[in-house]
Order: structure tokens, then sequence, then C-alpha cells
């Protein structure tokens, strides 16, 4: 990220026709800071004063940040090494000169939020070191910062989970726990620890985890939160995927039934806070039972329920709809609906082009579509291109 970040400052600037002396009247960052930054004698910055050089300049922050052309093909591993290596070393990146303010970072924690729900992987894998790094040196010096540090590590844990990366999820996400400013951000944290858990094909341990944290979060109906709803409701979804799973029908038809009544006390879909990664409600639970639904081979149920998940009014996202729509696709291939099933992947990829080539579900689902078919399209071929199926 840092080797260029001068040069690329220097040449905005100059485009923008800013001294530098103006753009640090402009920005509020110092301008001894531009100076050395400009002049290689820094290589790396706070993400709060790269996005204060941004606003000034005009750009996205990750115009600054941005790894050279071509980062998006590297492979996974590659791609995340700067967010573990911001993982396993906390702390300021340089002098004292531009220590992280609660406001600065609660703004580039707002920003990046849409990063995390939009799958963009490849501006999280530029913005979110030094976010790491903010965030971390924020909870030390202050204590309104511990709650922002566990939100980005819990944000980092889900990223990594998503993406494979398990061994750092794991870290990121025991350390959001740990940190937690109260019982609900806690709920969240194991549920995707659960999440985790379940993609790493630990589901003893992912049962384990679910029913307990579920058995404390349980609030009483009369009187719960929203959010509260949220938390047990997700908790029992969780408990309900690790069950089916683990071969226990009745147990996770149980633990379903319980969050279809948090949905109904819910009433419609809603995030706490604001919160994607919390977003449920009866359409969640939907979902949810279309993938138990999935797991136990009735691809007939999962099309039944597809019919009644609303296209519209339900952002796409790989935390909800997205992953259903892959259980959609797999429902047609079983049903020997392989265009249909192409068809849907399609539009995966249209929605969440960076998401779909991690999901092994995906590649799966198309090898069996090509295994079964003499001839191929080419929106085929290039869908397998994009995921990485062999052909």
């Amino acid at each position: 990220m840092g080797a260029t970040i001068g040069q690329r400052l220097q040449d905005v600037r100059k485009r923008r026709g800013l001294s530098q002396r103006e753009l640090a009247a402009a920005s509020g960052v110092s301008l001894s800071l531009i100076r050395k930054l400009e002049q290689g004698e820094r290589n790396d910055t706070r993400l709060e004063t790269a996005r204060q050089l941004a606003v000034a300049l005009g750009v996205p922050t990750s115009s600054l940040l941005a790894e050279p052309e071509g980062r998006d093909e590297l492979p996974a591993v590659d791609r995340w090494e700067a967010v573990r290596l911001a993982l396993d070393s906390e702390g300021p990146p340089g002098g004292p000169e531009e220590p992280p303010t609660a406001a600065g970072v609660l703004s580039a924690l707002d920003a990046a939020v849409p990063l995390f729900s939009g799958d963009r992987y490849a501006e999280l894998s530029t913005l979110l070191p030094p976010l790491i790094r903010d965030a971390g040196a924020l909870a030390a010096a202050a204590p309104e910062g511990r709650a922002v540090h566990a939100r980005v590590l819990q944000l980092t844990g889900w990223l990594l989970t998503q993406t494979r990366q398990f061994a750092a999820a794991h870290s990121a996400l025991d350390r959001s726990l740990a940190g937690s400013p109260d019982g609900l951000h806690g709920a969240a944290t194991v549920s995707t620890q659960c999440w985790l858990l379940l993609r790493q094909g630990r589901l003893a341990a992912a049962r384990e985890l679910a029913s307990k944290w579920a058995d404390e979060a349980e609030p009483r109906m009369s009187r719960a939160t929203v959010a509260e709803l949220s938390a047990w409701g997700w908790l029992l979804l969780r408990l309900s995927a690790a069950s089916i799973r683990d071969n226990r029908p009745g147990e996770a038809e149980d633990s379903l039934r319980l969050a279809h009544a948090a949905a109904v006390a819910m009433g419609r879909e809603f995030a706490p806070d604001k919160d994607f990664l919390r977003a449920f409600g009866p359409v969640t639970v939907t979902l949810k039972r279309a993938e138990n639904a999935m797991i136990a081979d009735r691809p007939d149920i999962v099309l039944q329920l597809a019919e009644r998940v609303p296209v519209r009014g339900m952002r796409p996202t790989s935390n909800n709809r997205n992953r259903h729509l892959l259980d959609v696709a797999e429902a047609h291939v079983r049903s020997r609906q392989y265009a249909e099933a192409v068809d849907v992947l399609q539009g995966i990829r249209t929605a969440a082009p960076q998401w779909l080539p991690n999901q092994r579900y995906a590649h799966d689902i198309l090898g069996r579509v090509i295994s079964r078919r003499r001839t191929l399209t080419p929106g085929m071929r290039s869908l397998a291109d994009a995921i990485g199926v062999p052909m």
C-alpha cells in the first residue's frame, strides 16, 4: 500500500493545481507530513489522514492508497497479507504528529462499511490495514476507542471468513469478543464465529457455541427490543444450520421455529443500528429455511420458498440473498434445469463479481453443469473463467 502513496498524492495534488501549503490548509493535515509523504520519507499514513487528503482533493480515498494495477488478479492469500500483518502488529505507523481521533476513525469506519456489505474486496484489502491500526491505536489511547476497535475486528473477522482466511478470522473474532462493549456486540460476534466454524466443518463446536449463547441471549418477548430479537434470532439460525448439517433435523426445525417467532415479533426486516450483519426478520428466516431444505436434499422446497422471497426491497448482499441464490442454482441443477441454474449464477456474478469467485459452492454448482452438458455456450465459458472452473 505505502510505497507509492507519496507519488500518487503528488500527482493528484498537481492535477488539482494545489500547492502543498494549500492542500495542508484545505485538508487539515500538517504541511510537514505532506512533504514527508511526497518526498518518500514516509511510506505510510493513517487511514484517517489519507481520507482527509482525499476529501480535500475530491478523490476516493482508495485512489491514494490503491495498489498498482493488477491487484485484482492476485490470489486471496496474497490479497489479505497486509490485513493479516496489521492484525499481528497493530499500532501507529509513524510519529506523534497524526494521532487517531475517535471522530476520525468512526468516520473512516462508516465510509468502509458499504465496502464490506458490497463485497468490495479489492478496496478493502487496501483500506483495511490502516483502519485496523488506527482502531487499535485509538483503543489503547482512549476508553471510547474500544468499542470502535471491537467493531473493526468483527467486520475483519467476517470478511476473512468470507474469503476463507480462517486462522486470521479466528484471531480477529476472538479479540473482538474479548473487547465487546456489551452483550449485543458479543452475540453478533459469536454469530460470526459460529459461521466460521460451520465453514470449517466443525459442526459440534458450532452447535455448542450457538446453543450456549442463544440460551443466554433469549429475551423476554413481551419487552424485547429489535436489537435483542435480532441477536437471539441469528444465534438460533446458526444453531439450526449446525444441527441440519449434523443430521439433527428435529433440533434444526426447533431452532428455526424459535427464530421465526423472533422474526414475527420484529414484524419486518430490520438492521439494528444500521448494522448489515445483524439485519434480521421474516425474509431472513425464509432464506435459512431454504438453506436447510437444500442440505436435506429437497430442491423442490428450495424452489417453492424462493418464490416467496421478495425480488425487490431486499438488498442482494452475500450475507443474505446472494447466498440464498446459490441454493436456488443448486436446486435447479438437482432438478436438471441447467439453463436456469446458469442464469441464476450469471445474476449473482453481476451483483457480486468479487464475492462469487470465492465461493466453492458456486464452483461446485457450475462444475456439475459443465460435466452434464455436451456443448457450452459463450456465457457458460465466461462464467467458468470468472469462477475458476476448468473446462
